[in-house]
């Protein structure tokens, strides 16, 4: 129970990667502010999983790239769990639709880059005020922010680049409030983001050419997101951390 009390605030906690998360941080002790947007009936399962396991939740529906939702949300954390907040976990974000250069229009690209840069920005904007020596954020880049990501992705690949980028500049500007920030860079993980949006061909040559031979899985991402939110990781900020198997070095 290595997060036994600590309030956290998890963006796109209810499905895939984000819910796996919030199943380990309960495990952990964590009292869950669990986010979603547009997956309401996974977001109850994954609250009713999470107060079967002992922990204290509450579900909150927002757009975190609306500042008013975003603040909402922390309005409805303090509301349940007081003023003090200890964890932040950003994975709220995605492709949304593959487009080339050509296909894409100046909307969709700033609609991408809300989604996932923004979004990013807005929460840790909000979230720290009410966080103190001790707290942690965990942002979520990806492996395409770092080799420019497969076809068609090069808005979603940008706007990742730019929270790895994020997220060192505010391990410099908050770490002298003893507050931590670091990202992770997922690579292959077996969610419904590559069911939806990669091919299976595409997918078995990836995990072929993966040194560990396969996808990874939402739960080994959550293993990560509780050592970094823990204590365990007391002395790493600023650490854009590659889960992928192998298949890219950093």
């Amino acid at each position: 129970m290595k997060l036994k009390n600590r309030v956290c605030v998890i963006t796109g906690g209810g499905r895939d990667i984000g819910k796996s998360i919030s199943l380990k941080l309960a495990k952990e002790g964590a009292k869950l502010v669990i986010n979603y947007f547009g997956s309401q009936d996974q977001a109850e399962k994954t609250l009713a999983e999470v107060k079967a396991l002992g922990a204290e939740a509450i579900l909150v529906r927002g757009d975190m790239g609306n500042p008013d939702e975003v603040q909402n949300l922390v309005a409805k954390t303090q509301e349940a769990f007081g003023e003090k907040i200890d964890i932040l976990v950003n994975v709220a974000g995605g492709l949304v639709a593959r487009k080339t250069i050509d296909e894409m229009d100046a909307e969709f690209f700033d609609f991408v880059v809300r989604l996932n840069l923004t979004s990013t920005f807005l929460l840790t904007k909000f979230v720290t005020p009410h966080m103190s020596e001790g707290g942690s954020i965990i942002n979520f880049s990806s492996q395409a922010g770092r080799d420019g990501g497969g076809p068609g992705a090069s808005a979603y690949a940008t706007a990742k680049g730019a929270v790895m980028t994020f997220t060192r500049s505010m391990a410099k500007e908050l770490g002298g409030r003893g507050i931590r920030v670091n990202s992770l860079c997922p690579g292959m993980i077996s969610t419904t983001f590559h069911d939806t949006f990669t091919k299976d061909e595409a997918r078995k040559n990836v995990a072929g050419a993966t040194p560990l031979g396969r996808e990874g899985s939402p739960d080994e991402v959550a293993d990560v997101v509780a050592y970094l939110a823990s204590d365990e990781a007391s002395f790493l900020t600023g650490l854009n951390m590659d889960v992928n198997g192998g298949l890219l070095f950093s």
